[in-house]
């Protein structure tokens, strides 16, 4: 069995306490990291190799960031969307690795949040979109076992936040931005939370303001992708909520998916 996490830490740096505590006690296989806030020359590599595991990141001085964590080797490894080669944001890494079972592919996606909409931050959101719509499309051409994993900065349904009526002109929830969600999933890629919950108010993030944590004023933004193959191995899920109510947490919570890799 493999599990495979995600989990945007708003700076590992400031979150390396509620970090490794976590990978000791959750123990994932695998673990995408999102806004790691971070460049090679000052990402913590020793302290979560010191855990087992190997790390690759693409990294961005104090904003963005992504990373793959695992305690198998990397088979390959992709660093960048393709598609705008001007794009300098640091918001998309992919990995092979290979399981007890069969390989797997695997990506940390950190997708832009697009706010304030419309303008051209929802622009560059949008476009990201069709670029991720784009790549995908071809990496299921490989019909393999493919989790796309991460901060998507959407909100799939009315069900996946606590007002949806609050929530109307922002880029993560705008007809727009779920219409092209959709347009993803239509691909073929399965939506780990769908498959194995589907419950409303299950929450990934909770603001740092006006007690939205206290209140459980949550939105469900961290999403896992997967392909046909990976759809058909997953055995569990789990949102790891207690992570919320740690000493200075994130304000989002690892999400998990165990496969029978």
């Amino acid at each position: 069995m493999m599990k495979i996490a995600t989990w945007n830490v708003n700076s590992i740096r400031t979150r390396m306490h509620a970090v490794t505590k976590w990978l000791s006690e959750a123990s994932p296989d695998v673990v995408c990291l999102q806004e790691i806030k971070a460049t090679e020359e000052n990402f913590p590599f020793m302290e979560i190799e010191a855990l087992g595991y190997n790390v690759e990141i693409v990294g961005q001085k104090s904003y963005n960031g992504v990373a793959v964590l695992s305690k198998r080797p990397f088979e390959e490894i992709r660093k960048g969307l393709p598609g705008d080669d001007n794009d300098e944001q640091a918001r998309y890494i992919e990995a092979v690795i290979t399981g007890d079972r069969l390989p797997f592919r695997v990506a940390s996606i950190y997708l832009p949040n697009g706010n304030p909409a419309p303008g051209p931050k929802y622009d560059y959101k949008l476009d990201w979109m069709d670029r991720l719509e784009s790549h995908a499309r071809g990496l299921l051409k490989f019909e393999e076992a493919l989790v796309l994993a991460g901060d998507y900065n959407v909100i799939p349904e009315a069900k996946d936040v606590y007002a949806p009526s609050e929530w109307l002109t922002e880029a993560l929830y705008m007809p727009q931005t779920r219409a092209k969600f959709r347009t993803l999933l239509g691909l073929g890629l399965t939506e780990a939370f769908e498959q194995m919950d589907g419950r409303a108010g299950q929450y990934t993030f909770w603001d740092y303001q006006r007690g939205a944590w206290q209140n459980n004023e949550g939105i469900r933004i961290d999403h896992l992708l997967l392909s046909p193959q990976a759809a058909d191995n997953i055995v569990k899920f789990e949102i790891h909520k207690h992570t919320r109510d740690g000493i200075k947490p994130s304000d989002h919570v690892p999400v998990m998916g165990t496969f029978d890799f």
